[in-house]
């Protein structure tokens, strides 16, 4: 069996925009040594050896700060009428399926990417899709992840093209832009320039009517063939959040 790791680095960069800084603490064996003998154990009773154990702190780190998946809560607190289901309540068969690369390296900075595009490409490579699977959009600009441009440069993801995904059973779908939708800067710009309140978040807010589950800032896409593979991308158990972050491979027999 060969695995793929598809997750960044959970790390400090000082690189990261303030919305994405991590911070973690991480504190030496030296001071469990001190504490074990607060807590009432002589240093000669210490095992042999024994020099503490090594703890870590996370000091900072927002749930969409890294590699993670969005739950349908992140997008609108109803989803068709209903509550919006929150990270904890992803149904766990969802977070295992075969998996799909749709490659869409060619589609330059700021230029969506609609139905056309992914059928066009699943023509001209044999592919298909059958619901259940994940897809992962392959946009080529995890180069730039940890760079201070990664959330404002890339292709993204229409409204259409989201839903058309959805229609076709598709209840899981990653990138590895920064975000899903088109760049945040960008979309903020074009909505002023244009007075079109509907441009701006247009693909996360499919997930107003129709619920899905989204990844963001994948790496490794290229390591991927197109098929024939098996993803799991489980995130952790925070209660109540609108995403996490998930550890998300890619496994071959």
């Amino acid at each position: 069996m060969k695995i793929i790791d598809l997750s960044k680095p959970i790390q400090y960069n000082k690189s990261d925009p303030w919305f994405m800084k991590v911070k973690i603490k991480h504190k030496p064996h030296r001071k469990a040594k001190w504490l074990i003998r607060i807590l009432g154990l002589p240093f000669k009773l210490f095992p042999n050896k024994f020099v503490g154990w090594a703890d870590d702190t996370i000091q900072k780190m927002g749930v969409h700060s890294t590699t993670h998946i969005d739950a349908p809560w992140h997008y609108s607190p109803t989803t068709n009428g209903k509550k919006s289901k929150t990270i904890d309540e992803i149904p766990l068969e969802l977070c295992f399926a075969d998996g799909l690369v749709i490659d869409m390296k060619h589609k330059a900075d700021f230029d969506p990417i609609v139905i056309k595009d992914i059928n066009s490409f699943l023509k001209e490579n044999n592919l298909s899709l059958k619901p259940g699977m994940i897809v992962l959009i392959k946009t080529g600009r995890d180069k730039f992840n940890g760079t201070k441009k990664f959330h404002k440069i890339g292709t993204g993801m229409s409204a259409e093209a989201t839903e058309w995904l959805i229609d076709r059973g598709i209840k899981v779908m990653g990138i590895d832009s920064w975000g899903w939708d088109l760049p945040l800067p960008y979309m903020l710009k074009k909505a002023k320039e244009t007075k079109d309140s509907e441009l701006f978040w247009e693909a996360h807010l499919v997930g107003k009517n129709k619920e899905y589950w989204h990844m963001e800032q994948l790496v490794n896409l290229d390591a991927l063939p197109y098929n024939g593979f098996k993803i799991a991308v489980f995130p952790l158990k925070i209660v109540g959040a609108s995403a996490a972050p998930a550890r998300v491979v890619a496994i071959f027999d």
